[in-house]
């Protein structure tokens, strides 16, 4: 792990390139384009799958995760990326060409630690310096804190290509102090901003063009629901 740091930002991203192969990358995409269709929830820009449960201020009701995720959940556990924890949530996120999502923070619902397996196509994640009225102690009751597009270009101060196959973790500062984000283009230039461009199979002035991508985030989530009937009960 020690030899897949990102150095170039502040603790701690790790990026993995390769971390499944081509045949197990085609498997994980059938099995998410498989999965039935009250699975997905539509948004704006984007849609997704919930797996484990949906996570909630209140407690997440723990759901059992599908045959297809166990092996690669075990894989990122046996990582030790969640201390004394094991992982059981998995976010399945569809980015067609063009689409992203706005700089934010993923907040107090999860462990604080993202890992996500990257499939299909190529993206950059985005960071972005946090103003201080959007500091830490500043949350939403969603999955995902998104904060207004204007002004985020002069406080952009690293991205991180994400090459299909490919492993990232972020945890500490990283995750704590600074927000996130995908832009919605269809095509992007690596630039030196690109903190991760040595273990990238590319160079400052590559451009590459996106297609489909789906990434499979898994995490967490500390606080969990024994049972329907206490979630019920809660919100009456």
């Amino acid at each position: 792990m020690e030899s897949n740091i990102v150095k170039k930002v502040p603790p701690t991203v790790y990026y993995l390139p390769n971390f499944i192969t081509a045949e197990e990358e085609k498997y994980l995409i059938d099995c998410v384009y498989e999965a039935p269709k009250p699975k997905w929830t539509n948004l704006a820009h984007r849609r997704l799958q919930n797996w484990g449960g949906l996570p909630h201020p209140k407690g997440m009701i723990p759901e059992s995760l599908p045959k297809w995720l166990e092996i690669y959940i075990a894989k990122i556990n046996s990582l030790g990326v969640f201390g004394d924890k094991t992982a059981n949530h998995v976010l399945v996120n569809e980015y067609l060409s063009g689409q992203g999502i706005m700089p934010h923070e993923d907040g107090p619902l999860f462990y604080p630690t993202i890992t996500t397996i990257n499939l299909g196509s190529h993206t950059l994640l985005d960071f972005y310096e946090r103003l201080q009225e959007e500091g830490p102690d500043q949350r939403l009751d969603s999955n995902t804190q998104e904060l207004e597009a204007s002004s985020f270009s002069r406080r952009h101060f690293a991205s991180l290509l994400l090459e299909p196959r490919s492993l990232l973790i972020v945890k500490d500062d990283m995750y704590h102090n600074y927000l996130h984000g995908i832009k919605e283009v269809e095509e992007d230039i690596i630039t030196n901003k690109v903190a991760n461009l040595n273990s990238c199979e590319t160079k400052i002035g590559s451009v590459f063009k996106r297609s489909t991508r789906i990434s499979l985030t898994i995490r967490h989530v500390p606080k969990t629901l024994k049972n329907k009937f206490i979630l019920g009960n809660m919100f009456r």
